[in-house]
């Protein structure tokens, strides 16, 4: 049954069918902000893991393809704004999906934080170096924030349609730029030195590769979180998984090997050693395509970081919106709106809880860079990781018992080495955290205590509603549960 444009939808329910494959494309990789993954991530790669950079992007890229063999075929049965929590709910027990969708919402949190914190700081150096307006950061981080929350109240697909845009400028400027290297040729010959395995698995610094490549593709997770406002989820899902794993795969391997292209093998270790090293992209901009290439990514580093910003606030509200519904945190989360059907309650919290976070850190003179937007982003980042390691686990779980029809290929063994994977790159972040967080000591065992404290609550509060609250406990998982 059809519902008038224009008049009232049902109450807690998100709007279907509202989302393609290629709408939750440009959430999820708005979310990974390619730009400035080559432009930040990139030079920093080289810098602490050596030439073998674009190889471990690949070799990442693969793992979380394995991983969503699995996660793509689960999707068929498991259909909810929750993902994570859903997904390990069914695998592992609910007890365990509770602790993880706390993990989840929190970590998303943080990463909406540390995204503010880096518009700000990133939008007041290029309109101050670019215009000469010299204006807080804080002024930067606010305008992004009603920006935001104003478009958290719309339908979904209008978000989608800015992220189109400002992902598309993005992704653009970097295949010119690679497009330019490659005719022009760099100072040295082309070397595939980068792809060897003795550089990508075995360099002095091939723990560090892998803490930055698996921080690089987070957000991917997200297209399960649209499955209940996705056209033909168990089709769209899936396309839209696999489509934003093996584009970002070949983007940040092509674009890392484009410079040492750029500035040749040993050219680019030299450079990556400068005090200078994070203006890599912009020099080889600047060289291959002229000054107007330079200002361009300097505002396009920008409306990157507003587009992971926006990404991540739809995220965090859907996984609100899901544990309201359930009951496990307040209710009135689970509240839509009466025209839009967005969830505007949960994203109204969030909007308010990173307007106080912003005030505080503007109250407290704190850097925003360095005491706000990366001890957040720190915390976020392994706080995903971590989910996509237990989903990961989750999934082989759910099909051992049953296969239901697929391959054992699909669900046993690729699910099984995308979990190896998973598990490695997440104590890889753990034991190298001070590489995240760019600070030694006590401080990065405190940035990582939410995530086990918050996985462990929820599972007391899982087996408190069980014992306590049975016929809740009975509830859980089963309001938009697809038919198997």
């Amino acid at each position: 049954m059809s519902t008038t444009r224009g008049t009232p939808k049902p109450a807690g329910q998100l709007a279907p069918a509202r989302l393609g494959v290629w709408s939750i494309v440009f959430f999820v990789i708005s979310a990974a902000a390619p730009l400035t993954v080559v432009a930040s991530a990139g030079p920093t790669s080289l810098r602490m893991g050596g030439i073998g950079a674009p190889g471990a992007m690949l070799v990442c890229g693969v793992i979380l393809l394995l991983f969503a063999a699995g996660f793509t075929a689960m999707s068929k049965y498991v259909r909810n704004a929750g993902a994570f929590y859903i997904y390990v709910a069914r695998g592992l027990g609910k007890p365990a999906g509770i602790g993880i969708a706390l993990v989840t919402a929190v970590a998303y949190a943080f990463l909406c934080l540390c995204f503010y914190g880096f518009v700000g700081f990133f939008a007041a150096i290029t309109f101050k170096d670019l215009f000469g307006v010299d204006l807080p950061w804080g002024l930067y981080s606010v305008v992004a924030l009603l920006i935001v929350g104003l478009l958290g109240y719309r339908q979904i697909d209008v978000g989608a349609k800015l992220l189109a845009v400002l992902l598309t400028a993005e992704v653009a400027i970097l295949l010119v730029l690679s497009l330019a290297v490659l005719i022009q040729g760099g100072p040295e010959p082309a070397s595939a030195a980068s792809f060897d395995p003795q550089n990508v698995f075995f360099a002095a610094g091939a723990g560090s590769l892998f803490v930055v490549g698996f921080g690089a593709y987070i957000g991917f997770e997200g297209t399960a979180i649209y499955a209940e406002e996705a056209k033909n989820p168990s089709r769209t899902v899936p396309i839209a998984t696999y489509i934003s794993i093996a584009f970002l795969a070949v983007l940040y391997a092509l674009t890392f090997w484009i410079l040492t292209l750029a500035f040749g093998v040993h050219g680019v270790l030299v450079m990556a050693g400068a005090d200078d090293f994070q203006e890599m992209a912009f020099s080889a901009a600047d060289s291959y395509l002229g000054q107007w290439a330079t200002i361009v990514m300097r505002i396009l580093i920008v409306t990157s970081f507003f587009a992971c910003l926006l990404a991540f606030h739809n995220a965090c509200s859907r996984y609100l919106f899901s544990m309201g519904r359930e009951r496990i945190l307040p209710r009135t989360l689970a509240a839509t709106h009466p025209r839009s059907q967005a969830p505007h309650h949960a994203s109204a919290v969030m909007t308010v809880i990173s307007l106080i976070a912003i005030a505080i850190c503007i109250a407290l003179s704190a850097d925003p860079f360095l005491q706000f937007a990366l001890w957040t982003y720190a915390t976020g980042v392994a706080g995903v990781i971590f989910a996509q390691t237990v989903a990961a686990v989750a999934v082989l779980c759910f099909f051992i018992r049953n296969r239901r029809g697929h391959s054992a290929w699909r669900v046993l063994v690729a699910p099984a080495f995308g979990a190896l994977g998973l598990i490695t790159g997440f104590l890889l972040v753990v034991f190298n955290f001070e590489l995240v967080t760019g600070m030694e000591g006590a401080v990065n065992w405190l940035l990582l205590l939410p995530i086990p404290v918050l996985f462990l609550g929820g599972m007391g509060i899982g087996l408190l509603l069980r014992s306590r609250r049975p016929e809740h406990y009975a509830r859980l998982t089963h309001l938009t549960e697809a038919k198997e």
